[in-house]
Order: structure tokens, then C-alpha cells, then sequence
């Protein structure tokens, strides 16, 4: 969701990518349903692991923050990041999954914390540019 989020608030101001403590490789459903909301595209993205991140190519000394959502990825990206110069920040938001018991109490535990983690990143950078008239962001 993070991903995701960040790409429609900031278009290419920045380069995003998404990695976590382990490959699931499908994203959750719930997370998808709720970007899609916002008409944020998740169906086809594939999470991958800080591992994966490093055998694809991404090399983390080129980026400039880590942000975890969760206490395990804060300490793996803290590992990973022993050698480089860049920041991790924490940003405790929900874990949805496993929340609520049915579709409806599911969703709404996805919706919050996709909402959280969008106002975390508007609180860290800024408001997002406003379109300019072809929709890019300026």
C-alpha cells in the first residue's frame, strides 16, 4: 500500500520501492480492494524481500531513507543499512491482517491503515503537488 500511496501523492519526485522481511508474493487482497478505492493500481505488483531488493539490482546505498512499518522490518532495514549512509525511519501504523471478522469489519481495518500511512507521509513530505493539465504532478 505504502508503494502505491506514494507514487499517486508524489509521481516521480522520488524513486519508491517497497520491500519487506519476507516475499509473499501475491499482495493481499484486502490492501488492493482498498487502493483501488483511491485508484491506486496494486493488482499486479509483487512484494519482494530486502534480499530479492539486492539481487534485482536496487542497491540500497543509492537510496537516501528506509522507512519500516513494522518493529521486524525496522530492525531489518537497521541491519541492512549498517554499511550505508541513508535514514530509517519507524512509522507504527496498524497491521490489518487479521482484524475483523467479516469482509466489511476487514476492509475497514485496511482502510484505516492505508489512511494512516498516507497521513504519515504527508505529515513527512509535504502536500502533494497538484497536477499540472496533462495530470502529471508538478
Amino acid at each position: 500500500m505504502a508503494e502505491g500511496l506514494m507514487k499517486q501523492l508524489y509521481g516521480r519526485d522520488c524513486y519508491v520501492q517497497s520491500a519487506g522481511v519476507k516475499n509473499d508474493l501475491e499482495v493481499d487482497g484486502f490492501a488492493v480492494a482498498v487502493c483501488q478505492e483511491l485508484g491506486i493500481e496494486l493488482a499486479r505488483h509483487r512484494s519482494r524481500s530486502f534480499e530479492e531488493m539486492q539481487q534485482w539490482g536496487d542497491d540500497l546505498s543509492g537510496f537516501d531513507l528506509v522507512v519500516a512499518l513494522s518493529p521486524a522490518s525496522q530492525r531489518q532495514a537497521l541491519e541492512f543499512t549498517r554499511f550505508f549512509h541513508l535514514d530509517v525511519e519507524y512509522w507504527p501504523v496498524m497491521d490489518p491482517t487479521g482484524i475483523g471478522e467479516t469482509r466489511e469489519a476487514k476492509l475497514a481495518a485496511y482502510r484505516q491503515t492505508r489512511d494512516q500511512i498516507r497521513a504519515r507521509m504527508i505529515d513527512r513530505f509535504g502536500p502533494p503537488p497538484a497536477p499540472d493539465k496533462e495530470g502529471e504532478k508538478t
